[in-house]
């Protein structure tokens, strides 16, 4: 960490729930989404830097949930350095009867990363350079649709194209779990057979089958050449999923549901995975990403992102085992300057910190009541 950085003390953290209008309604094999209910968190300090991060709450419910844990944190820190492996250790302290999971982690995760941003601005560099990183294009996957949607396997194949050409993609992820395997085996060859040839597809089960469910329907996706399966089943059957590894040719994706790194350890050991991919705000933001990706380093693997593609860009590429950027425009509407992906990569803002600013008028807008 660069010694010029600036001591910073909280002075306040604002929180602020939004219901996002989704450009594309997203289907999977769990449920269907067509708002992001997101927490927008503002770090303020007394030197006057401001650091910015938001937490995807899935449920709308959950931003009341989200936001409460922040006022407790809040209250607990305020007038702390902003040193976030010191505010990490207290918060732990004080939400260990609770149980630092779930949606305990989700909060704190958050305002880990307002940390970093507030620090990297005070730096005047991008975070990336903060982790000792630099700034450079991270490759980039288009997830923003492709749902399961029995019946429309044209529209399916429609959809890919379209994606594909939204930013110079040659990657994108095809939602699967369908009622029957004909299904999926019908929609993977309706996307195949319309993208171009050498267009890397990802599937995604959303943990909808059982192992032997997983199994069946692994091998007959593996001559359908994509290039992971991630989440087939229970997202914490490690045992599970590491027969699947050894069984299927098909490479297994998990990880967006690793509850810190200590998750992500437990499943490495079991050798559950072949590809890992730690979700920002569940791994327990920057601090617990930074960890996540000494963890893959150690193992030799490839390790990808899930959502956050403003935090991940930086998070990625001063990840050493680098892989896929998982691009959704779900904070779109209510940022300044979304994150911009040229040529199928993630381009990382030369500006100071994240680049993460508010949309005040697009807010408002969105704000929950």
């Amino acid at each position: 960490m660069d010694t010029t950085t600036p001591t910073l003390t909280i002075r306040s953290l604002r929180t602020t729930a939004v219901h996002v209008p989704m450009k594309r309604a997203l289907g999977t094999s769990a449920r269907r989404m067509d708002i992001a209910p997101l927490v927008l968190i503002d770090l303020d300090t007394d030197e006057g830097v401001t650091g910015r991060a938001y937490i995807f709450c899935y449920l709308p419910a959950a931003t009341i949930a989200v936001e409460s844990i922040l006022r407790d944190a809040s209250a607990r820190v305020k007038g702390d350095r902003v040193a976030p492996v010191d505010i990490n250790a207290k918060l732990g302290r004080h939400f260990r009867l609770l149980g630092v999971r779930g949606v305990v982690t989700m909060a704190l995760a958050g305002l880990d990363g307002a940390c970093w941003d507030a620090l990297a601005v005070a730096a005047g560099v991008p975070l990336v350079s903060l982790l000792g990183g630099t700034v450079r294009p991270v490759r980039t996957y288009n997830s923003n649709g492709l749902s399961v949607n029995p019946g429309s396997m044209s529209g399916l194949a429609d959809e890919a194209e379209q994606l594909l050409d939204e930013g110079g993609f040659t990657a994108i992820k095809l939602r699967l779990g369908y009622p029957t395997l004909d299904e999926d085996l019908a929609a993977a060859h309706a996307v195949r057979s319309r993208v171009p040839a050498g267009t890397t597809i990802m599937s995604d089960y959303n943990q909808a089958l059982t192992v032997a469910e997983a199994l069946q329907r692994g091998r007959a996706l593996d001559p359908a050449g994509l290039a992971w399966i991630e989440e087939p089943i229970r997202h914490d059957d490690y045992g599970g999923a590491a027969a699947l590894t050894r069984e299927l040719s098909t490479p297994i994706q998990i990880g967006e549901n690793f509850d810190g790194p200590h998750a992500m350890a437990d499943a490495l050991a079991a050798g559950a995975c072949d590809y890992a991919m730690p979700d920002f705000a569940r791994i327990g933001g920057v601090s617990g990403w930074m960890e996540a990706a000494a963890l893959a380093q150690a193992a030799g693997m490839e390790m990808s992102s899930h959502l956050y593609p403003e935090f991940s860009a930086h998070l990625l590429a001063a990840t050493p085992t680098c892989h896929w950027l998982e691009y959704v425009d779900w904070a779109a509407p209510i940022l300044k300057q979304p994150i911009e992906i040229r040529d199928g990569h993630a381009v990382i803002p030369n500006r100071p910190g994240v680049g993460i600013a508010w949309d005040e008028a697009a807010v408002t807008r969105h704000r929950v009541p």
